[in-house]
């Protein structure tokens, strides 16, 4: 699949969105729509798995190791530095237990031991939690042929989402994938499949879809009304259909920021709450006012998540596809060429 810029701007403010919200929160304001960010992800995901997957020969298992390579090991780190941080006294309102950190490495719901509520140590990857769900039932769709994936997998989430309204479960596992928030996963990948026709509306369009998503977020914002992904899916839905159809009609141009910011979004998604912690310790200390905290904790979540691009996410990537050589493997990778792997 060719980059799609508007994808990637999309991305980025995702994430910045939920660096202010967190932001705003731990200083004491309010920008709760900026969770939304989450919704745009899951319906970006979605998208990005059809489209990707299009007249391609995956396997589910190669499919699913692609998808943990990705995401899994940046995941890992930064929750090991929160086990670490923990331990030290760092964190005094984390509280550990072995079972809560197996259950986070392995993407498994489970309560905390902090607060009760169903979250990993890292608490933001409760969104990667719902991924590898999205991941293994789009795996397992692979197994069928192409004309019968979509609808399998809307069976699957609505059936998901339908025992949670008719049984209500408290187990965290069930709890957790009986929400209607799968089905943002599956709208984005029914926005794929309809990208791939290639019969999309004139931009005029595209530039409406994205106000009606827009003007839906800035009211739920403005009027502090309740909501949830009844509401935003399909207000984030629009605004992935807007962008694709904005950018089919070559209506985006590309700029450097705004891409770099989508790229890194992965790595400011994870890392930004640590530096978002440090800015409000420091802070408070000083007495900086709230406000200039909210700017803060942005600034330095979003600059820590750039630094975690380069030095943690991109040296993993190169790693796990076999450009980064480690000293002392050149050796022993040359001897192994006659087995194939070059």
């Amino acid at each position: 699949m060719n980059k799609l810029y508007g994808i990637q701007y999309l991305r980025g403010f995702a994430a910045l969105a939920v660096v202010v919200f967190h932001a705003a929160e731990r200083a004491g304001h309010h920008f709760t729509i900026g969770a939304a960010g989450v919704d745009v992800f899951f319906v970006i995901s979605g998208f990005i798995m059809w489209v990707i997957a299009d007249g391609k020969a995956l396997t589910p298992a190669k499919f699913m190791a692609d998808r943990l390579k990705r995401i899994a090991p940046p995941y890992w780190i930064v929750t090991l530095i929160m086990v670490m941080g923990g331990l030290a006294g760092l964190f005094p309102n984390l509280v550990l237990t072995w079972q809560h950190v197996l259950g986070s490495l392995f993407f498994i719901p489970s309560r905390s031991p902090s607060d009760g509520q169903v979250w990993p140590v890292l608490v933001q990857g409760w969104t990667l939690n719902y991924e590898m769900l999205f991941y293994a039932v789009f795996a397992l769709s692979l197994l069928l042929p192409g004309r019968w994936r979509l609808p399998a997998m809307a069976a699957v989430f609505v059936s998901l989402t339908l025992s949670g309204i008719l049984f209500a479960p408290q187990d965290p596992v069930l709890a957790t994938y009986t929400r209607p928030i799968v089905l943002e996963f599956l709208l984005g990948a029914f926005i794929g499949k309809w990208w791939l026709t290639g019969r999309l509306p004139a931009p005029a369009f595209g530039a409406a879809a994205i106000a009606a998503g827009l003007g839906g977020f800035a009211l739920i914002g403005i009027t502090g009304m309740d909501f949830d992904e009844w509401l935003c899916g399909p207000l984030a839905g629009a605004l992935v259909a807007g962008v694709l159809i904005l950018e089919r009609g070559g209506m985006l141009r590309r700029s450097a920021v705004l891409s770099y910011l989508g790229d890194s979004s992965y790595s400011v998604y994870l890392w930004h709450t640590l530096a978002i912690s440090v800015v409000v310790k420091f802070g408070n200390l000083l007495s900086v006012p709230s406000p200039q905290l909210v700017v803060a904790g942005v600034v330095f979540g979003v600059a820590l998540g750039a630094a975690a691009y380069e030095l943690v996410e991109k040296p993993i990537a190169r790693m796990v596809k076999g450009n980064l050589r480690w000293p002392g493997r050149k050796t022993a990778l040359q001897g192994s060429s006659a087995g194939g792997r070059g």
